[in-house]
């Protein structure tokens, strides 16, 4: 079975969340600190895409109204 991340992204990831730990990891325009690992782990992606990466698209969410 093919991998479903390539090694750039896991590379990426694991920045943004070392980057988190130490408390440098900052956020979009506001610039806010990031606290949580979930954050993290979206960042790491998003810079990962951008830079080309093998990454799966993003999940696409449905407005019911």
């Amino acid at each position: 079975m093919a991998r479903k991340y390539g090694k750039t992204a896991a590379q990426k990831v694991k920045r943004a969340m070392t980057e988190r730990k130490r408390g440098t990891l900052r956020s979009g325009r506001s610039n806010r600190r990031v606290k949580s690992r979930a954050q993290a782990i979206a960042i790491g992606l998003s810079e990962a895409r951008k830079a080309g990466a093998k990454v799966p698209r993003k999940r696409r969410t449905s407005s019911s109204k």
